[in-house]
């Protein structure tokens, strides 16, 4: 039975963490500033139709460095430390938890064996076909987790693109996967 070792939200959070490794106080400010700009375009763009989409990993983003700058100043921290970040801390031992916890639900089922898996969030970018373009039309985007891109794009395909689906309705296709969480060079 399939356990995730990084659930979307925890890698949001790692990624920021391992981000902010190392950063002084205007370096975080400016990624403060950042993560705030992002998450403002995200509330500006349509509903994507999971829960995992563009607006929540940029929330999640922006909810943390918007700590981390304010640990640093209730700190007195001269660069970010994450061994010193007691909250940061406190998430990795919550997700070695659930981990555990969700391993032995697996085990005690007899169901099947546990099998944890390194998935990633993919951001699936959609297009129209030639001739279905209309102005007022959006290029629908979702995310999904899945451990490879082309594997992202059968699932995106196989949830939206059959009959009435989110790319049948409008006459869509995939047109991009990219890597979303973990951003590439964080984490794994």
């Amino acid at each position: 039975m399939l356990i995730y070792e990084y659930l979307p939200h925890e890698l949001a959070r790692l990624g920021v963490v391992s981000r902010a490794a190392g950063l002084d106080d205007r370096q975080v400010a400016a990624q403060v500033r950042l993560a705030q700009e992002r998450a403002g375009r995200a509330r500006m763009v349509p509903a994507e139709p999971h829960h995992v989409s563009e607006l929540f990993i940029a929330e999640l983003r922006r909810l943390q460095w918007e700590r981390i700058a304010c640990l640093m100043e209730q700190e007195r921290m001269a660069a970010y430390v994450p061994s010193r970040d007691s909250r940061a801390v406190r998430y990795e031992g919550q997700r070695l938890q659930r981990l555990v916890v969700d391993v032995d639900e697996v085990e005690r089922s007899g169901i099947a064996a546990p099998e944890i898996w390194r998935h990633r969030v993919h951001r699936i970018d959609a297009r129209p076909t030639a001739g279905c373009s209309r102005p007022d039309m959006h290029a629908p985007i979702v995310h999904l987790m899945a451990a490879s891109p082309d594997e992202a794009a059968e699932r995106a395909w196989a949830v939206h693109g059959r009959d009435g689906g989110l790319y049948q309705r409008g006459g869509y296709r995939i047109a991009s996967v990219e890597q979303a969480l973990p951003e590439p060079g964080e984490l794994f």
